[in-house]
């Protein structure tokens, strides 16, 4: 038997050089930011006496708007 082939002598799939990665590193930077910014605005909202519900909403709303910024921020 092939050392290359298993048992089934099927061969195993190798990664393909041509397909792109699912996320840029730019992107995964600029989600990963935004993801930290949300909630860090989100917990200290919370912190501050507010329901869950709204510093949930105040979380997201945070991220959601520095995504533009950060885009054109980090290049």
């Amino acid at each position: 038997m092939n050392e290359r082939t298993s048992r089934l002598g099927h061969r195993p799939a190798a990664p393909s050089a041509d397909v792109p990665p699912f996320l840029t590193v730019h992107t995964t930077v600029v989600l990963l930011a935004a993801l930290f910014i949300g909630c860090v605005g989100g917990g200290l909202t919370f912190l501050s006496g507010s329901p869950l519900a709204g510093a949930v909403l105040a979380g997201l709303t945070g991220a959601g708007a520095s995504v533009p910024v950060l885009r054109s921020l980090i290049r």
